[in-house]
């Protein structure tokens, strides 16, 4: 759960950041930062749904790339949408929609390297063994 939230973190502080460079606004970036990870997790929700339907109708040989192009589509869409709503800029938002994933990519890469080395830095746990008697 730690990972989890450590990227939530990192998820929220990269739309912030991006938003801020390209806006200059707190407002808009904090706005950005709350609301496009939590659409892309409604969205999400429902596109796994439709795939399902559609596994179901005619499977995908190449599902888990065609999944993830589809889902890339849907979260180009919602970082699009939101930031159009609140900059009223298309240039802006197509800008903000095409960088902020990218950057999520990286800082996704990162993230992962971060955790293998806190992983690979903890003593393994020891078995327990029953006390010693004093005398």
């Amino acid at each position: 759960m730690t990972k989890t939230l450590t990227f939530a973190v990192c998820h929220f502080s990269v739309a912030f950041a991006v938003s801020y460079a390209l806006t200059g606004s707190l407002a808009i970036s904090g706005a950005m930062a709350l609301a496009e990870p939590l659409a892309n997790t409604v969205t999400y929700h429902f596109h796994d749904k439709i795939w399902d339907r559609v596994m179901v109708r005619a499977p995908v040989r190449h599902l888990a790339l065609a999944k993830t192009a589809t889902f890339a589509a849907c979260h180009f869409a919602v970082a699009f949408t939101l930031a159009w709503l609140l900059t009223g800029s298309i240039a802006l938002a197509g800008l903000l929609a095409l960088v902020e994933p990218l950057v999520n990519t990286v800082a996704y890469f990162v993230h992962e390297q971060v955790w293998q080395l806190v992983r690979a830095g903890k003593p393994v746990p020891a078995k327990s063994s029953p006390p010693r008697p004093l005398c």
